[in-house]
């Protein structure tokens, strides 16, 4: 009887990351959860399991290398690692934008990323069957004005999985890149706006029906779940309302 393939996913105390957490519970793998607030991964671990599928949970911060390093060597093999763990903090112009900022959403983005996936990578090689996604965001992909520090983190984050990709060409591997438009979760925008829910609001007012965290892990489960031979190399999603990073409709 063949053992069940295991999924790590970083960032998955909440949104984007509790949401794939939950799919890919459902679609058959072992999902190991990994976030700074244990508490928050407990519960969904708990919820998983009490779903009738398999989850633990393990207190991490992706930018603790020494951390990193001591909890791959639970895996000799492994099937998924989803990169969700990252964030933005502000919106202020380049001009006046806290530089404590940037290297926070840097150290969080690319060198976490960088962090999981380095630590992995062996045994995600050694399943002869691994995937590694990297959720990057359309900021990675063009700017806008007041997210240049974000933008500069997304970049980063989007040339390491296009990088990752040419260098392990070959092996076992794939690396699938999920860019996410505009996404209304519980926490993004508060978290930028450091607990004004006020300006949260006011990114998503008027827009009728932004992606859903559940959107965005269905399209993670869909990318992971498809053939060996199937690799998503770039995948963007937007809700309809929007065109590109500074063309949302809004009706009021």
């Amino acid at each position: 009887m063949a053992a069940t393939p295991i999924a790590v996913i970083t960032g998955a105390s909440s949104g984007i990351g509790a949401a794939t957490a939950r799919q890919l519970a459902a679609s058959g793998y072992r999902v190991v959860l990994t976030a700074r607030r244990k508490d928050r991964i407990e519960a969904l671990a708990a919820e998983i399991t009490e779903a009738g599928h398999q989850a633990t949970a393990y207190a991490l911060d992706v930018t603790d290398r020494a951390a990193v390093d001591e909890f791959a060597t639970a895996f000799r093999s492994l099937a998924v690692l989803v990169n969700n763990a990252g964030g933005a903090l502000g919106a202020d112009p380049v001009a006046t934008g806290d530089p404590q900022d940037w290297r926070q959403m840097y150290e969080t983005n690319v060198i976490g990323t960088l962090n999981v996936t380095q630590a992995l990578l062996p045994a995600l090689t050694a399943s002869g069957d691994g995937t590694v996604v990297i959720l990057s965001s359309t900021a990675g992909l063009s700017t806008y004005e007041g997210g240049g520090g974000y933008v500069a983190a997304k970049h980063g984050e989007h040339v390491l999985a296009e990088t990752l990709r040419l260098e392990i060409v070959g092996t076992p591997v794939r690396v699938i890149e999920i860019a996410p438009g505009m996404v209304r979760t519980e926490e993004f925008a508060t978290t930028r706006f450091r607990g004004d829910k006020e300006k949260a609001a006011k990114v998503y007012a008027g827009v009728d029906a932004p992606l859903t965290a559940d959107d965005v892990a269905d399209t993670i489960n869909w990318a992971v779940t498809r053939p060996s031979h199937v690799n998503i190399d770039l995948l963007v999603v937007r809700p309809r309302a929007q065109a590109s990073n500074s063309k949302v409709h809004r009706t009021s």
